[in-house]
Formats: C-alpha cells, structure tokens, sequence
C-alpha cells in the first residue's frame, strides 16, 4: 500500500511535488517511509510507521510518501509496494529512503548490497532507523561497504560449497549433467529412410530432434540436413 503525500505529521498535503532535488552538500528534505509486516492477522505496520514519522519530524523532513507492504514475507522476489519505491527513487521524488530495519527492506544480503548501490549512483540516500545506518553520512557509506564485502564473502562461500559437492559426487562415481537420452538410432534410420520428416521421426520415438539427429549421425557419419 502505497499512501503518497503524507506529512510527517500525519495529514496528507496536497502538494504533489514530483520532484525533490537535493539541497547544498546532499542535505536531506524529503524522504519516503517503507515498511514491512510478514503476517496481515498477527503484525501491524503501524509501529514501524510511527517511529519513522517520528524520526522524520524531528530531523524536519517531509514525508512524501509510506510505501507498506503487508502479509509479504522478506524473502519474496515479489512485493507490491517496494516495487512502486525503487522506480519513484529513480524519479527523485524525494532524497532518501527511511525504513526501520534493513531486514524490512532487504530480500537477502545480495539484493540488500544491489538496492543500496542503485539508490547510491541516482544520489538517493538510505537510512535504516533501528539500526543507525544513514549512508548519506560517512560512517553509514563505510558500513555499506562492510555490508558489500559480507556479500562478497557469502558469494564465494557458496561457490566453494557448490566446487566442494562437485568434486565429492565425481569421486564417487556419479555421473554429471544431464542425463543421456537412449535412441533407437536403427528405427532414425529406418523411419527417415521412409520420407519422414525429422518433426515426425521425434513425435513418433518421443525424443528431441537433436538427439534424432545425432543418432543417425552415428550411423551414417555424415551431418543430417535440416527437413
């Protein structure tokens, strides 16, 4: 659910103000509240939205929009209004983002580390509340690249996990890739020797053409023309 123009007050303004151009040395205005709730019966987002309408009223930003995402868990690739944010962020409807914790706002380190790369190059700062990142201060920018190198770290973790199952499957015996497909290379032969065209010979033995192909190559040893 998306609620744009909202003050950080409370009450909704009229001013649509598409656009919010940073002030002098990226000095925040505007920001958008977002926020996350995995169940609709058990959670509310409220909570979260109170906090940072707070927070926002304190530093005198203006709320332009709360986009809230309900009953989604953090790990869907899919949710409605994060993907309504990210796209306004490209617009600079406002200058950063405000959610109340990053695991709101990230589906896994590796989108986390991707989202916050994207808002950095279209100058849209992030902050999480409850966990004092604002990456449009120093500290904040460093602990992004803490967050970079953990995603870096878990990348290559999961490579060497995936080159370690590889190694022990062949050593003992198993067979990698896909499976081969068994073809009555005889019974190619035999139907296309009879005007058949490849479509029908791999209808009628239930195989792909180029596995119907490559077995009358082994018989004829020469490339099958296309038919």
């Amino acid at each position: 659910m998306v609620n744009p123009n909202r003050s950080s007050s409370g009450s909704t303004t009229q001013d649509q103000r598409p656009h919010h151009p940073k002030g002098v040395a990226g000095e925040i205005r505007s920001v958008a509240l977002y926020a996350r709730v995995s169940t609709v019966r058990d959670q509310s987002p409220e909570m979260q939205l109170r906090e940072l309408r707070e927070h926002a009223d304190r530093r005198g930003w203006t709320v332009t929009a709360e986009y809230v995402d309900h009953g989604v868990s953090g790990s869907k690739d899919t949710r409605p209004s994060l993907n309504k944010l990210m796209p306004a962020a490209q617009r600079r409807e406002f200058d950063a983002i405000l959610c109340w914790k990053i695991d709101r706002f990230g589906r896994s380190l590796k989108h986390l580390v991707n989202a916050l790369g994207d808002l950095g190059s279209l100058g849209v700062a992030f902050i999480s509340l409850r966990d004092n990142l604002d990456l449009s201060t120093p500290s904040g920018r460093l602990m992004f690249h803490v967050i970079g190198a953990m995603a870096q770290f878990e990348r290559e973790l999961i490579r060497e996990r995936v080159r370690s199952g590889i190694a022990n499957a062949r050593a003992k015996g198993t067979a990698m890739g896909r499976p081969k497909v068994a073809v009555d290379a005889p019974a190619v032969a035999r139907l296309r020797s009879e005007g058949r065209s490849w479509s029908e010979v791999c209808r009628e033995l239930n195989v792909s053409k180029g596995s119907t192909q490559r077995a009358a190559m082994s018989i004829s040893g020469v490339a099958c023309m296309p038919n």
